[in-house]
């Protein structure tokens, strides 16, 4: 299977991306760390207001083969929740990059997505190139 590794975000090694737009971060996990999941069926996202720290768990994601935690690619304040997917969690398969994002985070230093790592070296990290 071919993944997709948008070139606009920045990836942490723990699956998880960032979208910087202005001050407005926008958080989901990657296509490959869903694929590597299998069926997700159940998260647990922070609050709106909540305060998501860089490098430290946020929330969890569960599939039916393991529990994993969701680490932040930024420091800021969290102003939306995808609802809609702590619904119905198995939807974030669908569309990892555009409509199954996590949170968005008004992000307290933007330049801190510098540390990130660039769409080819997350798929060299993933594929093992």
């Amino acid at each position: 299977m071919s993944f997709e590794y948008p070139q606009d975000l920045k990836y942490l090694d723990t699956h998880e991306y960032v979208r910087l737009d202005g001050e407005i971060g926008t958080i989901g996990i990657t296509e490959f760390a869903i694929d590597q999941m299998g069926d997700v069926v159940f998260l647990e996202l922070p609050d709106i207001g909540d305060l998501v720290t860089k490098g430290e768990t946020f929330g969890t994601i569960e599939s039916v083969k393991a529990v994993e935690d969701l680490n932040s690619p930024v420091t800021g304040t969290v102003i939306e929740r995808n609802e809609a997917l702590l619904d119905s969690p198995e939807q974030i398969a669908e569309d990892p990059y555009g409509e199954a994002w996590l949170l968005k985070v008004r992000v307290n230093d933007p330049d801190e997505v510098l540390d990130g790592l660039s769409a080819d070296q997350y798929r060299a990290l993933v594929e093992g190139e």
